[in-house]
């Protein structure tokens, strides 16, 4: 399998002027823990995550350095921590360095870059542009839905299911598809993710039911509680 069969296509992404504001909004609304950072032509310039907002001053969290620490870490440092606590805009606090892969990037080679570089998620790019992103949870998905080798008819047959599959999904205004995630394996359909109530969850589950190739569904998508989002408003 490859970085496409497995990645979330409907990425929510931030602009490098949004405010740190927003970002810290987006990442609760959402249950997420990181946003790419595109342009305005669609570019993948960065990517903020919640360990950027880690250390603010809004919140006095940012670090107040002793002198030998000072020392040891120089102005220069000094200066890039004052930058992350301070900063209104993602630009500033952004990284900019991040590790990407190819839309036909074999999933073992993904696995590999998310242990060695200890990161969460990896933008998917093709030729500068985001197509999608491939996370931790995308590969354990992908594990619970192989079953067996498929040749090579096959695997194109479900490539061609899934993005029909997520092209459906994302046309309905009655869910929110960047939170569904669609594996597609010898033509069984695996969702992943959450929905806000049992009507959507069977709404997925009907839609997907109407397209053709889909042999059987796996309707693994959970509903987010009541009590969750009372959270999510509250933290």
């Amino acid at each position: 399998m490859k970085a496409a069969d497995v990645m979330v296509p409907n990425v929510i992404t931030v602009s490098p002027e949004a405010t740190v504001e927003d970002v810290a909004e987006i990442l609760l609304a959402n249950r997420i823990s990181g946003l790419p950072v595109v342009d305005n032509n669609g570019t993948l310039v960065g990517i903020v995550t919640e360990g950027d907002l880690l250390r603010r001053s809004e919140t006095h969290t940012n670090r107040s350095p002793s002198r030998w620490v000072a020392l040891l870490i120089g102005k220069q440092g000094l200066a890039c921590e004052f930058v992350k606590a301070h900063a209104r805009k993602v630009a500033d606090i952004m990284s900019r360095d991040v590790i990407v892969a190819a839309p036909d990037t074999e999933l073992r080679d993904i696995a590999a870059l998310l242990e060695n570089k200890r990161i969460k998620r990896i933008p998917i790019v093709s030729d500068g542009r985001l197509m999608g992103i491939v996370s931790r949870s995308n590969l354990v998905q992908a594990l619970a839905t192989v079953r067996k080798e498929v040749n090579a008819a096959t695997a194109t047959s479900d490539t061609m299911i899934r993005e029909e599959v997520i092209s459906r999904l994302t046309a309905e205004p009655w869910t929110k598809a960047y939170r569904i995630n669609v594996i597609v394996h010898d033509g069984t359909v695996e969702l992943w993710g959450t929905v806000k109530s049992a009507a959507e969850k069977q709404a997925v589950r009907v839609a997907v039911e109407l397209m053709p190739g889909v042999r059987a569904i796996k309707n693994n998508l959970t509903i987010e509680s009541f009590i969750s989002r009372a959270r999510l408003v509250t933290a």
